[in-house]
């Protein structure tokens, strides 16, 4: 068996968290992905969501105005989520089968993020 099959979320997951508020404009959604350089950002509000790369392009495909496009118009969500003690091999299953590159960590609340990017660092 591959040894890396056996990570967990928790060695792999990005923290700490970025986050944004649902009122925020995507132009600032954008901004602070590049900035951090990342493609996805989890949105405080509930139900579980999140912005990503993919919503922003979207948006801009659609021909919003950005600047004043808040971020609770465009995101995902009820996002499907993960603990952090599971399987590698189990998120890159759930990313499968829900067609998705990201899921939030949560113990409670939110505590990480997990990409398509770290699991195929983990698991090739």
């Amino acid at each position: 068996m591959d040894p890396n099959s056996r990570t967990r979320v928790s060695e792999v997951m990005s923290t700490p968290l970025e986050t944004i508020d649902p009122d925020a404009s995507v132009q600032e959604a954008a901004q602070r992905m590049r900035d951090a350089g990342i493609s996805a950002l989890v949105v405080t509000t509930g139900p579980r969501s999140i912005i990503t790369q993919s919503d922003v392009i979207g948006a801009v495909a659609d021909g919003e105005d950005v600047t004043t496009t808040v971020v609770s118009e465009v995101m995902t969500e009820d996002v499907e989520t993960v603990t952090p003690d599971l399987l590698m091999e189990e998120v890159a299953a759930m990313m499968t089968m829900y067609g998705v590159k990201h899921l939030p960590v949560v113990e409670g609340d939110y505590v990480g993020m997990v990409s398509s990017t770290d699991v195929t660092a983990h698991l090739s």
